[in-house]
């Protein structure tokens, strides 16, 4: 099972994915019925969940919604930490996780409006690095796993706290690994090269411990929240969660 999905999706473009993948895993789901987990974003209970990635993790996609270790932190922090759930609130959720979409549309408190370049699961086509909304558009954005692959990660994060209210926040997520500084090299455009240096052949650079710096440039106020280090050690492990996951909360700067 490993093999075969880290095979998947390194070679599977992920629009593609998104269309089809739900359906074969929710027949995988049958064989994973148990109680010793519980992915709580689709409320669904597992004796494990599915390995995921191109190294693949243990434990960490749920055969039913598709969510993974970092969506579940996620929805509880917006469950524990955030209005997102009873606020007035206008969402723009940029490059759309199948976990999530139906979910955040169904919420009656929610203007919840998604956008991507390529993504059939979006509503809006759009560019991040032309947003195509006012200024002071929205209470919340999220961007999620994006920042990796665009050409200029801080003209994004400039339209991004461009579009956000005075008051508004976001999310948003990268893969950031135990660098003390962000590698870059845009001269590097074979993917195989990529994908030793960066770590995918559609990522443009590798973060470090320097994300939560290098994204502020844009304008932004940029917190690492280490909400995951305040759960009690039951609750991850009910839910898989990632243990050294930093929820990066932005404000408009």
């Amino acid at each position: 099972m490993k093999s075969i999905i880290s095979f998947v999706i390194r070679y599977i473009p992920r629009k593609y994915l998104q269309l089809v993948s739900h359906f074969f895993l929710r027949v995988l789901a049958i064989f994973y019925k148990g109680h010793d987990v519980m992915c709580n974003v689709c409320d669904h209970q597992f004796r494990k969940f599915l390995p995921y990635g191109r190294k693949a993790r243990e434990n960490a996609l749920c055969p039913n919604c598709l969510a993974l270790e970092r969506h579940r932190l996620m929805w509880l922090f917006l469950q524990e930490k955030t209005n997102f759930f009873n606020g007035k609130l206008k969402v723009l959720h940029i490059a759309p996780e199948l976990c999530f979409i139906d979910r955040m549309d169904s919420l009656p408190n929610l203007e919840y409006i998604t956008g991507d370049i390529e993504s059939p699961l979006a509503k809006v086509k759009m560019d991040v690095h032309q947003i195509p909304f006012e200024d002071n558009s929205f209470d919340v954005v999220f961007c999620n796993h994006v920042m990796e692959h665009v050409d200029d990660d801080i003209l994004a994060c400039k339209e991004i706290n461009r579009v956000l209210k005075n008051d508004g926040w976001g999310i948003i997520q990268s893969p950031v690994y135990d660098l003390e500084n962000t590698i870059e090299d845009k001269s590097i455009t074979d993917p195989a090269e990529r994908e030793r240096m960066f770590g995918q052949r559609d990522h443009v650079r590798k973060y470090g411990n320097d994300y939560a710096k290098r994204l502020s440039k844009s304008g932004l106020n940029v917190k690492e929240d280490r909400f995951v280090k305040t759960l009690e050690e039951t609750k991850i492990q009910k839910h898989a969660l990632p243990v050294n996951e930093i929820i990066f909360y932005c404000t408009k700067g």
